[in-house]
Parts: structure tokens; C-alpha cells; sequence
């Protein structure tokens, strides 16, 4: 009997020491991940974009080392963009989002488009105009409504999943307004992204039908696949 509680106890112990040094590789991957300040180095041909009447470049920036302008305004595209799908709770997550969005972990690419390089053919409107002009720091505009249609977020997707797939990642994961019928379709019709089983609709259904979100994933191996879909094909 005691060499029995002897061996399980000793099982206990290696089975935590083992989650333990998974846990540490884990962490050390994301660690190792975010200490790379321009992922565009690594992938030069996704640099430029230059299809369907958009003539744009990329470039790399990191949430608290954006000059001030750039912050407010990202900070103010945020409300735009997000204000209304999240209705009611929007007073209490725009002061978290806005901090989110200007921290040392946050890393963006920015789509720039030169003034003189935008077709005289297809102006923005005004209403675009006013959205996106000025407020970027330098001569260049940074891109919203007048690039949409024309195949730049599908490019802008897979250069993502390339860094996800470089980095060891398992997955990409993102967050999709229900009320964003475009975007639903738009990543799960044409990049086959699914709803993940942490979504709250997968975990609750009850709850998930209170939630304005949906949280989707594509992954990118077996691990991954399991816990983060395995729900969804057994619904299926």
C-alpha cells in the first residue's frame, strides 16, 4: 500500500514537473515572439503592396514608442470603429482598449499610401478624407475606407499567419463584432477562419448569445487544433 502512494505521488511529480517545463517553453516562445520589434524585416515581399489601384507600403510600430499623434489617433479610430458594435459596454472598455492600445505589447503595421501617389482617377471622399488625413506625423496618409475591396486584407492576413507560422505560433486568434456581417464572412468564407471553442458562444450558449462578440481562430497544428476546435467538429 505505501509503494503504491509512493508511486503515485512520484507520477503527481513528474506530471507537474513536466507541465511546468511546457509551460516555461511556451512562455519563452511568446517571450522570444515579442522581443522581435519589425517582423517586416523577415518578409520583404510583403512590404509593398501594389494591386487593384492601391500603390501602398508597410511598416512596423510598437504601442508606447508611436509618436503622439499617431497614438490620439489610432486611439480615436478605435472609438469610431467600435463604438457602436459595443453599445452600453463601450463606457466600460474604453479606457481598457485605449490603454491596450498605446502599451509595449501592442505591435502594429501601418498601410501608408503618399499623397502624390493616390489616383487623381478614384479621390476619397470627404467623409474618408476627413478620417484619415493629417494627424500621422509626416506627408503620408495612413489607410482606411478607400482601400477596403481590393484584396489589401486578405494580403495583410496572410502576411500575419506567415509571422504567426515563423514564430512557432499555433494559431491566430481574433475577436469579430457579430454585428460585422462583412467581417464574419470575410474571415470565415474566404480565409476559413472558425468560431474557437473559447468563444463564448462555444462555452455557453447562453451566454454567448448575450455577448456582441465572437472570438475565431485558424491554427496551424495538432495541439492547437484540439483545444481550440475540437468542440466545434464534435458540434458539427
Amino acid at each position: 500500500m505505501e509503494t503504491k502512494r509512493f508511486s503515485t505521488s512520484k507520477e503527481k511529480r513528474i506530471k507537474r514537473k513536466e507541465v511546468l517545463e511546457k509551460k516555461k517553453a511556451i512562455d519563452d516562445i511568446i517571450k522570444k515572439a515579442s522581443s522581435v520589434k519589425d517582423h517586416l524585416l523577415s518578409f520583404p515581399p510583403f512590404c509593398r503592396y501594389e494591386r487593384n489601384g492601391l500603390s501602398v507600403y508597410l511598416e512596423s510600430g510598437i504601442g508606447d514608442q508611436l509618436a503622439s499623434p499617431i497614438k490620439k489617433y489610432i486611439q480615436n479610430l478605435l472609438k469610431v470603429n467600435m463604438e457602436g458594435p459595443y453599445g452600453s459596454e463601450w463606457q466600460l472598455e474604453e479606457k481598457v482598449k485605449r490603454r491596450e492600445m498605446v502599451s509595449p505589447e501592442a505591435q502594429y503595421i501601418f498601410v501608408r499610401q503618399s499623397t502624390n501617389a493616390m489616383s487623381d482617377e478614384n479621390p476619397p471622399a470627404k467623409s474618408e478624407e476627413r478620417l484619415y488625413t493629417g494627424q500621422t506625423g509626416d506627408q503620408n496618409h495612413l489607410l482606411e475606407a478607400c482601400a477596403q475591396s481590393k484584396g489589401l486584407g486578405k494580403f495583410l492576413m496572410q502576411l500575419i499567419e506567415l509571422i504567426a507560422h515563423k514564430n512557432r505560433m499555433g494559431a491566430v486568434m481574433l475577436t469579430v463584432q457579430k454585428s460585422n456581417v462583412l467581417a464574419m464572412n470575410f474571415y470565415m468564407t474566404k480565409l476559413r477562419y472558425t468560431i474557437s471553442t473559447i468563444s463564448p458562444s462555444r462555452v455557453d450558449p447562453l451566454i454567448g448569445a448575450e455577448k456582441s462578440y465572437e472570438i475565431l481562430c485558424k491554427t496551424f497544428d495538432s495541439e492547437a487544433k484540439a483545444k481550440l476546435e475540437e468542440k466545434q467538429q464534435d458540434d458539427g
